[in-house]
């Protein structure tokens, strides 16, 4: 701490009154969903509770091939924070890239155009909410941080991972776990949550957030909460930013 620091301590952050009520929300949405899911509520989950899993592994291979098409080009490739302005907290080079081709619900018909398989293989999956190639560059780090929402559980699909395999890992609250490539790590994202590469190499998964399985009623409040969030500020400006990438892909 610099002796700045020490004369004026950061002050904590205050949230609108809207904002805080809608957090006051949430959060008790959230003991309901966690009361009523039908999957495990641990940091990882099992992958036997996700059928579909099955299929995204057993095809990762031309998943992987349309990935290679899609990495001729990485510095091309947005920023993460270059979409989704919020990542700003978590990432603020470019070291973390992305390929979206879905984002809460809204397909990006020119990437999902030149990664047709993966576009059906992920459309496939009950309840997908956003699909994307996440790319980290050696040594990137990603903070700890927490999910926004317990109405969806997160799958990565390793595609591409570096040797030392056990230093490229990610910790899931008090739990670490390794990639491995044609696996499928399923997890809780609003468990706080961290990754590191240390390693020479790039690292990328296909990225999925799927709508928890609920009992009723959970399952409406859990759709309607999502729809809410689908058309919020926050995704209509990422999805601005993804179609203006798309031009500048294009030009």
């Amino acid at each position: 701490m610099t002796m700045e620091q020490t004369v004026n301590p950061p002050r904590k952050k205050r949230h609108r009154p809207s904002v805080r009520v809608g957090l006051w929300v949430i959060k008790r949405i959230e003991r309901l969903l966690e009361r009523q899911s039908l999957v495990g509520t641990t940091p990882f989950l099992d992958n036997r509770d996700f059928p579909w899993s099955r299929e995204l592994e057993a095809r990762w291979q031309v998943v992987r091939e349309e990935l290679e098409g899609v990495m001729q080009d990485p510095e091309r490739l947005p920023s993460f924070q270059e979409i989704s302005k919020d990542q700003a907290n978590l990432t603020q080079d470019d070291r973390w890239k992305t390929f979206f081709l879905y984002g809460y619900g809204y397909k990006m018909p020119v990437n999902c155009a030149r990664c047709p398989e993966t576009t059906r293989l992920v459309e496939a999956v009950p309840g997908m909410m956003t699909a994307f190639f996440s790319i980290l560059a050696p040594g990137k780090h990603i903070p700890r941080h927490r999910g926004p929402y317990k109405g969806v559980v997160r799958c990565h699909l390793a595609l591409m991972v570096p040797e030392p395999r056990e230093r490229c890992r990610i910790q899931v609250g008090d739990e670490e776990a390794h990639w491995e490539e044609g696996r499928c790590l399923v997890f809780d994202d609003t468990y706080k949550h961290a990754v590191q590469n240390d390693t020479e190499g790039t690292r990328v998964v296909l990225f999925l957030d799927v709508r928890r399985p609920l009992a009723f009623p959970a399952s409406a409040v859990n759709r309607l909460v999502l729809g809410l969030i689908r058309w919020s500020p926050f995704i209509r400006d990422a999805r601005r930013n993804q179609r203006a990438w798309e031009r500048r892909w294009g030009d």
